[in-house]
């Protein structure tokens, strides 16, 4: 399948892009980001764009897509409710829309994250606005779309956080991962994990479009 990925610069869309490098099943891997991914393949082809709200010169490149992964996201630390929804919404539905435009086939994974808010009229600003975003992509038509909503992802294959704040938190927690893994399956996954389900649920479906943890990981099992 040939798949678009958004955020392959951040931890989580690097370690999806990893896995998509090395399934048989991804024939082709349309980056497309703010700044380069760093990341020479065959199989990649980087689309490099200042302002991501101007589609037009990638309109024709996302024709012939089969599933599109939105690993792209901010943290709302500093940011007004207009800021993040901008980011986090606004940009997401216009990428969406252009996709399925041009692909009227192509499956949407969508990254959210765990206790997002699916009423959008919760308390927390971000979780309302991650909410708004998983029912905007849900309800916009796809022949196939899957929000996903993890909550501790560990890092693998030597991908790191562009945010020193979250760096500082893994190396403090990662070792106790296995036993947190006990603990708290429902809570724990990684990025290969996540890359490996995402392939998954596009490949073979799932029963669920809102996928937690514990569904994650199940789907990245087959």
């Amino acid at each position: 399948m040939n798949v678009v990925l958004f955020g392959a610069t951040g931890m989580v869309g690097a370690g999806v892009l990893l896995e998509c490098l090395d399934d048989a099943a991804v024939a082709s891997v349309l980056v497309i980001g703010r700044r380069p991914c760093g990341v020479s393949h065959p199989k990649v082809t980087e689309m490099v764009r200042e302002d991501l709200f101007d589609v037009e010169p990638a309109r024709a490149a996302l024709a012939g897509k089969d599933a599109c992964f939105w690993c792209l996201g901010v943290t709302s630390v500093g940011m007004t409710e207009e800021q993040y929804g901008r980011v986090t919404r606004d940009l997401t539905m216009v990428w969406a829309r252009a996709l399925l435009a041009a692909s009227p086939q192509v499956a949407f994974v969508f990254v959210s994250g765990a206790g997002s808010d699916s009423s959008e009229r919760g308390r927390v600003m971000w979780a309302r606005i991650k909410g708004q975003a998983e029912n905007a992509v849900l309800g916009l038509g796809f022949r196939a779309a899957y929000v996903f909503r993890p909550a501790f992802i560990q890092p693998r294959r030597g991908v790191v956080s562009r945010t020193r704040l979250y760096n500082a938190f893994y190396a403090v927690f990662s070792p106790f991962e296995p036993l947190l893994r006990r603990l708290m399956p429902q809570l724990v996954t990684s990025t290969i994990v996540l890359g490996r389900a995402m392939i998954g649920v596009v490949r073979k479906g799932y029963e669920k479009h809102i996928l937690e943890t514990c569904d994650i990981n199940r789907a990245a099992e087959g």
